[in-house]
């Protein structure tokens, strides 16, 4: 049986990374995905190597052993067993030495001759393959797709309807999702070849921010005005977060920059009810502008106060 180079399938060298190998792995598998080749004898002979290539080289201990063993890898320490039990037997070099009964009760083979490799012919001769040979089953190809989010929508629990390969999905996305979250819905993916399962769905959320706060983890930041008058003198001011409009007071003699904390305004901790962050408030204090004669005179006199 031929040898299988699992790198050469997926047109990596050895030392490839695991990230090389699964980037590789995707862009093979949408171009010989057997849905874009229908009735393509040769795509599906080709994706099902792959889908062999991918699952040992993802492993790191599968791929240990493969590039330890080569073709196989999967049954090394009972073929070492068989051999020694076969030369124990006494019995010829040709042919089934332990019959065709003990070998499948042993060992499992799923393939196509002409797909993947074994090495039962080696040791036992044609006769298990021939009786062992069945379709072999794969999972459908997983889809990553990103799903914008805005702040104001991650705020709270909604509903989300798409379509992804003519079906109508609706989901659930919960208050305080995040930046870059993956979520995995089972079966959306690509179709099974030959009866296997579908694939997987994985969705990245995209968060983009329409509104003026800054988050931070569950934490939400803002900026607000306060006129010079305010911060001298105390006042209040209007701050609208994402659940209302709240009154501050502002304490007389309020510094620029001077910070605040409203404890419970911040963003909603991911599915855990009635649990929020906070919102911290930085004041801006705004100088005034266009100043008539009379107010430029009492900040003179208000300076000579301070001398």
């Amino acid at each position: 049986m031929e040898f299988i180079d699992y790198y050469k399938v997926l047109g990596v060298d050895k030392s490839a990374t695991p990230e090389a190998i699964k980037k590789a792995y995707r862009k093979l598998a949408r171009k010989l995905h057997p849905d874009l080749n229908p009735n393509d004898k040769e795509a599906i002979r080709k994706f099902q190597q792959l889908n062999e290539a991918h699952e040992v080289l993802s492993d790191p201990e599968k791929r240990k052993k493969y590039d330890q063993y080569g073709a196989n890898w999967k049954e090394a320490d009972q073929q070492q067993q068989a051999r020694a039990q076969y030369q124990q037997s006494g019995q010829g070099t040709g042919g089934n030495a332990f019959g065709q009964d003990w070998a499948q009760e042993h060992f499992t083979y799923s393939g196509d001759d002409d797909a993947f490799s074994d090495f039962f012919s080696s040791i036992f001769g044609n006769t298990v393959n021939n009786s062992r040979r069945r379709t072999s089953r794969f999972k459908g190809q997983d889809i990553h797709a990103e799903m914008p989010v805005s702040l104001s929508e991650a705020y709270t629990t909604h509903p989300r309807t798409f379509s992804v390969n003519g079906k109508n999905i609706r989901i659930t996305i919960p208050a305080g999702v995040e930046q870059g979250q993956e979520i995995r819905l089972k079966g959306y993916g690509g179709s099974g070849v030959n009866g296997g399962p579908n694939g997987d769905l994985y969705i990245t959320f995209v968060i983009q921010n329409d509104t003026d706060f800054v988050r931070k983890g569950n934490d939400l930041h803002k900026q607000v005005d306060v006129d010079l008058y305010t911060a001298v003198l105390g006042g209040s001011v209007t701050v609208h977060t994402l659940d209302g409009a709240v009154k501050l007071k502002v304490q007389p003699e309020t510094q620029n920059g001077t910070k605040v904390r409203l404890k419970g305004k911040g963003f909603p901790v991911y599915k855990k009810d009635h649990q929020f962050g906070d919102l911290y408030i930085t004041y801006n204090v705004l100088l005034p502008r266009n100043l008539t004669a009379e107010q430029k005179a009492l900040f003179e006199a208000l300076a000579k106060t301070t001398k």
